[in-house]
């Protein structure tokens, strides 16, 4: 597993190397989610090649940029038990060297849901991972579903943008209790992590009334609040049901495939889920 934290030793590393490449970008603070996506690309790519690196862009003001959890020699370790070729840790001299003053943006999907809680943040998610697109030019690229609006962003700028690789969605992992792996967990403790399940419980409830035939966006959203509610540390951010692939609102009868996705916050750590669903027209 080579260590990379150079421009210049990374493409020099690239340029050594043909067949397909798996990249894994990542802010470190590696989990059980992250892995997953390593193991994909293990199973997918002749090499892997794994980005650890906190972007200043993608954080808005007042988010946790400088508390964000780091730890580099724990994430080498756990990465050492995977096929991973190289390593790419960036400082952010490197990334963004005086001057810098250029930014891609998405125009449409990327103003929904996050987009609105997080003004400029998926203007900083494409800027950084554009830029590792083109330094490392994987053959595939590894993201999870949890972050699904940030899936379907990176997707449409792979289109537009012309990228000649294959974004490759990753199923979501989870804790016992059903929360979604994030590194933002370990700002809970074990007594409020557990508490925090209520956010999955409270999507399986959407899920179970979209089985039995529900198809009143309110009446599904009232009982997710309902349940959201029982737990008295948690505030609601958004709870949306989007049609999948436009993201676009549903405010009436659900039909079609949507994304149900939820934001909270639990005391002062916000924590994102969803799932997909089809129903047919």
């Amino acid at each position: 597993m080579k260590l990379i934290s150079s421009i210049s030793d990374l493409q020099s590393w690239r340029q050594s190397f043909s067949g397909t490449i798996g990249f894994v970008p990542t802010l470190g603070a590696l989990h059980r989610g992250h892995l997953s996506l390593v193991h994909q690309s293990n199973s997918h790519c002749d090499l892997t090649i794994v980005s650890i690196y906190v972007n200043p862009t993608q954080f808005t003001k007042g988010e946790d940029l400088s508390n964000y959890p780091r730890d580099l020699e724990k994430d080498l370790e756990a990465l050492s038990n995977y096929q991973v070729d190289a390593v790419f840790i960036p400082d952010d001299k490197q990334m963004y060297p005086q001057g810098f003053s250029t930014f891609i943006l998405e125009d449409d999907l990327s103003h929904r849901l996050e987009g609105k809680s997080r003004p400029e943040h998926f203007r900083g998610v494409l800027t950084i991972v554009g830029k590792l697109f083109n330094l490392i030019r994987p053959t595939h690229a590894f993201f999870g579903e949890k972050d699904a609006q940030q899936l379907r962003v990176l997707q449409k700028m792979v289109i537009d943008l012309n990228y000649n690789l294959q974004v490759m969605p990753c199923s979501i992992v989870r804790e016992a209790n059903g929360l979604a792996m994030s590194s933002r967990n370990i700002y809970l403790s074990e007594n409020n992590r557990e508490r925090a399940g209520v956010i999955y419980k409270s999507l399986k409830k959407a899920e179970e009334m979209l089985v039995q035939g529900i198809r009143s966006v309110m009446e599904i959203r009232e009982a997710v609040i309902a349940m959201i509610k029982t737990e008295k540390h948690i505030r609601l951010d958004y709870f949306s049901i989007a049609d999948n692939n436009s993201l676009t609102e549903i405010h009436d009868n659900i039909e079609g495939d949507i994304l149900v996705s939820i934001a909270v916050f639990f005391l002062n750590v916000r924590l994102i889920d969803n799932f997909t669903f089809h129903l047919d027209k």
